[in-house]
């Protein structure tokens, strides 16, 4: 009975959350480096359909990586690409040009030719970049001074600090059913607003004292 009542209430704070995410789905030649000023691990990303993201302003800094149609076959990467965007859509995808041949691929380098598209095809405005003049060991680091210096992509409140809890980027969870139980709610856990991780924790007292 106990635990009914904890996972109903888990339930209905998700319910809650995904009624005001926008789902980034994220194709396959799509490396996401930076997500709101903050670095984002690959070995995290691997299996998940997506990132659930709140409604409201989000930055991402991304990479094309292709294996072109040469001969031999070559893999090749974009230069570091900075999107900006406030969107209240369902989801989010990041709509590339056909990068297929060496041409193709060293002319989207020079001009990168892409948009977003909401759920319904409709291109969602934003401001784009890339960033330049980098070593790319930190891009983590190189945001924030990227995002400092007024750019055309630029946020400054991704260049500050995020305690833990208190940002858009502490709301992200995966759009996945591939993890295990206990993985989803420890990555859920971490990634959360103080607001909610507080009546999880209410939850989980009344749970073992009831």
């Amino acid at each position: 009975m106990k635990l009914g009542l904890l996972l109903t209430g888990l339930m209905a704070m998700w319910v809650a959350d995904a009624a005001q995410a926008t789902t980034l789905k994220l194709a396959p030649d799509v490396d996401l480096l930076v997500l709101d000023g903050h670095k984002i691990s690959g070995s995290l990303l691997k299996g998940a359909d997506g990132l659930e993201l709140e409604q409201g302003q989000h930055q991402l800094l991304f990479r094309v990586e292709k294996n072109l149609e040469t001969s031999p076959a070559s893999s090749w990467q974009s230069p570091p690409l900075i999107v900006t965007f406030t969107t209240s859509a369902k989801s989010i995808a990041i709509a590339l040009p056909p990068i297929h041949t060496s041409v193709q691929a060293r002319a989207f380098a020079r001009r990168p030719d892409f948009q977003l598209h909401d759920e319904h095809g409709n291109v969602v405005q934003s401001q784009r970049d890339r960033l330049t003049g980098t070593a790319g060991e930190n891009y983590e680091r190189e945001m924030a001074v990227y995002n400092m210096q007024g750019h055309s992509a630029s946020v400054p409140r991704f260049a500050q600090p995020h305690p833990v809890g208190s940002s858009s980027g502490n709301r992200l969870t995966f759009a996945s059913s591939n993890y295990p139980a206990g993985r989803v709610l420890q990555l859920w856990y971490q990634q959360v607003d103080a607001a909610t991780r507080q009546r999880f924790v209410l939850l989980m007292k009344a749970w073992r004292t009831g």
